[in-house]
């Protein structure tokens, strides 16, 4: 379209229109006072988020004790270890020498008395061989001693008899009963005899069995620690974990497996006999075990002011293998809850939200976008928790490590995934 000077010269500004419509200012200015009420309260709330003090929260929880310590029960202590086998033996030889045949392999299950090697034995068996048949010589001699003990007992009778007509002298019978007398000698030597080949026999026999390598209780191979061929020897620090120590293998029972760990001086007052626990493995940390502790060492480390402590796992399955890293709950033992003494459910709060002296304590609790203080009456430890009294109910949010300069009635923001 093409404007024609003409048609600009026609374009004038109409100066009386404001004179005409007086209220359009009003109008305008109504306009401007309205959006300012109206954006006021999303600008202050916006100020009052840039103010805000971020923060970490965590939720209050509710735990009943149970009787049997299960995933209810409440902690005492936590310790990690390794487990172990309540029954394991190094299995060694008697004798040494070299190993002629192995019946095993790791994983293989065993049963006490069973024969899981063999050590070349050779020359035993000759030696036995040997005895027996001295043992056969012996018997030999034996029965020519009784044969000829006797003729000279019938030598005895007959001059006996004789002397009796007065047909022989006193010293004809004299000799007869001497000669008898050295035959019975005879017997009893070659007795002594038999009975040595034979003790010498069962000597033989019993180093024949010591070349049997036997499994002592049932169980499972965990380690082979030789192999078909090697040399072995019995003279080797108990315990050793090298061939030298004369170890074949190292056999377990894997029915009875528990949780070896150690407890601080300071903590093993929150021990008792029978205590349950809550075992957790690090190679599965969402499988949960039932443990009870089964003993306490009676002798401390004085050098590491610990105490050795064993904890049975009462119902381990094929996961569980020894050496497995784990950790160890020590839950409280509850009696049974009667009609006369409820159990009483423990509200628990983490530690790290507590402001505390003695029995008393603080707490800031979120409500909305708004962090509010909050006395609280403080009960037992519960490792990284504490019990409460009163002042909390279980869901409330409180806020973790509360931040300096925090106020009663100050907004807050909560961190993302909290």
């Amino acid at each position: 379209m093409t404007i024609q000077a003409d048609d600009l010269a026609t374009l004038r500004i109409d100066r009386n229109a404001a004179r005409r419509r007086p209220w359009l200012p009003w109008v305008a200015l109504v306009l401007l006072v309205a959006g300012c009420a109206l954006a006021y309260p999303s600008a202050r709330d916006w100020m009052d988020e840039q103010r805000a003090l971020d923060v970490d929260v965590a939720r209050v929880t509710q735990m009943v004790a149970t009787a049997s310590g299960g995933p209810e029960a409440l902690p005492v202590l936590v310790a990690t270890g390794y487990v172990v086998a309540r029954h394991s033996s190094d299995v060694g030889v008697k004798v040494g020498g070299r190993i002629a045949a192995l019946r095993i392999e790791e994983g293989t299950r065993v049963r006490q008395g069973e024969i899981i090697a063999l050590i070349e034995h050779a020359d035993i068996d000759a030696q036995l061989e040997a005895a027996r048949r001295a043992v056969a010589e012996a018997e030999a001699q034996r029965a020519q001693a009784v044969a000829a003990r006797g003729e000279d007992w019938r030598g005895v009778e007959r001059q006996r008899a004789l002397m009796k007509d007065g047909i022989t002298t006193t010293a004809a019978l004299t000799g007869a009963e001497s000669a008898l007398e050295v035959s019975d000698a005879r017997v009893k030597s070659a007795d002594a005899a038999i009975a040595s080949a034979t003790a010498r026999v069962r000597v033989i026999e019993e180093a024949l069995e010591n070349t049997n390598v036997r499994a002592p209780f049932n169980g499972s191979v965990i380690r082979k620690r030789a192999e078909v061929g090697e040399t072995v020897s019995p003279f080797g620090v108990a315990g050793q974990a090298t061939r030298e120590g004369g170890a074949i293998a190292t056999i377990a029972d894997l029915s009875e497996l528990e949780v070896q760990t150690e407890v601080s001086e300071n903590s093993l007052a929150k021990l008792a006999a029978n205590m349950p626990a809550a075992v957790k493995l690090q190679a599965y940390p969402d499988a949960t075990y039932k443990g009870r502790l089964r003993q306490i060492f009676p002798s401390a480390d004085r050098a590491k002011a610990i105490v050795e402590v064993r904890v049975s796992i009462l119902d381990a399955d094929l996961h569980v293998k020894p050496e497995m890293t784990a950790s160890v709950t020590f839950q409280e033992p509850h009696a049974q809850a009667t009609t006369a003494t409820p159990v009483v459910p423990a509200i628990l709060v983490s530690k790290r939200a507590v402001a505390a002296q003695g029995s008393q304590g603080t707490v800031w609790v979120v409500t909305g976008a708004t962090a509010t203080r909050r006395p609280i009456v403080l009960g037992a430890d519960r490792i990284d928790q504490v019990e409460v009294k009163s002042g909390l109910v279980p869901g409330e949010a409180v806020i973790l490590n509360a931040p300096a300069g925090l106020t009663d009635r100050a907004r807050v923001r909560v961190k993302t995934g909290r």
